[in-house]
């Protein structure tokens, strides 16, 4: 009796840590061959999702490593989905559905089972050297891609009484430099950015109030500390968006483009942005004014909101495993 008594605590304390429910014991419990995060932290009853960003490199560099990791990732938070910041396929994008980059670069390469889940996915400079119109119609043959237009929202029920306002915008045509490279870009000269600037003032006007928390996703940072930190392309997008995030209360701006990760949030300014770009290649980085976090290590971000803060989790992964590097709280 004793030890079946012994056996029934042991069992229920996978299930329980100071009174959280664990899913990745659950997971383990019924069969699922990953390994754990420990660093993790998971806070039960949060609304999770996960960041990762330029990663198309047919499983190479760093992408595989963060790939196990991110699915390992998914399981401990049993996140709802995942994000992706552009710049999904190197080095061209892709030709059309039946490009093989789908199966070398995704499919084959985000295969653990928890990573079949709703993928919601920008477009990356790299993605508009091949055809962008692929990416948008890949959302009808895979259950998990989803990128029904070039820039698109979503709103999701985190809550019973609360939502959060995911934006995803197509921010290449408002670099400027890239204009002067049509041929390099195609279609980039034909996009309204007016017309989605229009549409991006709409959806952050929202009249619902149940909308607690607003994220906007694109490819290119506002800011960096990294190779970008000084150039053109960078003050000008910040200068045409830094103001208008904060006017309209965003509370985190989740990029790329730079391959590693950040988070910087500039004195005065209400929005912090997480740059999450080492899903595959890493480059050197550094610092600027507001850097909170930067670090030059392959890895992803991950997302819990809970009540009236947000944890975010900056995550490292190699291949021997995954470490979480900075965690970091917005409180609303």
């Amino acid at each position: 009796m004793k030890k079946l008594l012994l056996a029934i605590i042991i069992s229920l304390n996978l299930f329980f840590v100071y009174g959280q429910v664990i899913p990745f014991e659950f997971e383990k419990q019924t069969g699922y061959k990953g390994n754990n995060i420990p660093d993790l932290t998971y806070l039960e009853d949060s609304y999770s999702f996960l960041v990762l960003g330029d990663f198309g490199r047919v499983g190479d560099y760093y992408q595989q490593d963060v790939a196990r990791e991110l699915g390992h990732a998914t399981i401990v938070f049993d996140a709802e989905f995942i994000v992706s910041v552009g710049d999904n396929f190197y080095p061209n994008g892709v030709a059309s559905v039946a490009d093989y980059h789908w199966i070398s670069s995704f499919e084959s390469v985000y295969k653990d089972p928890s990573l079949y889940r709703d993928w919601y996915v920008a477009l990356g400079n790299h993605d508009y050297r091949g055809n962008v119109q692929a990416q948008i119609d890949y959302s009808n043959v895979s259950r998990r891609w989803n990128m029904p237009a070039r820039y698109y929202s979503k709103t999701f029920e985190i809550n019973g009484n609360e939502k959060m306002l995911l934006i995803v915008m197509d921010t290449n045509p408002y670099i400027e430099s890239y204009h002067n490279s049509p041929e390099k870009y195609n279609g980039l000269a034909e996009q309204d950015t007016a017309k989605q600037t229009k549409w991006l003032v709409e959806q952050l006007k929202t009249d619902d109030p149940q909308v607690k928390w607003k994220i906007v996703v694109g490819h290119h940072p506002l800011y960096s500390g990294g190779k970008r930190k000084d150039s053109d392309d960078t003050k000008l997008f910040e200068k045409r968006f830094a103001d208008l995030f904060d006017e309209y209360r965003v509370d985190a701006y989740i990029c790329g483009h730079e391959h590693d990760l950040q988070i910087i949030k500039p004195k005065g300014r209400f929005t912090t942005q997480f740059l999450s770009g080492a899903a595959s290649e890493v480059r050197e980085t550094g610092r600027r004014e507001g850097t909170i976090f930067s670090a030059a290590e392959p890895g992803f971000m991950t997302f819990s909101i809970l009540g009236s803060k947000m944890l975010v989790q900056t995550v490292r992964a190699d291949k021997i495993g995954a470490t979480v590097l900075y965690k970091y709280e917005v409180t609303k």
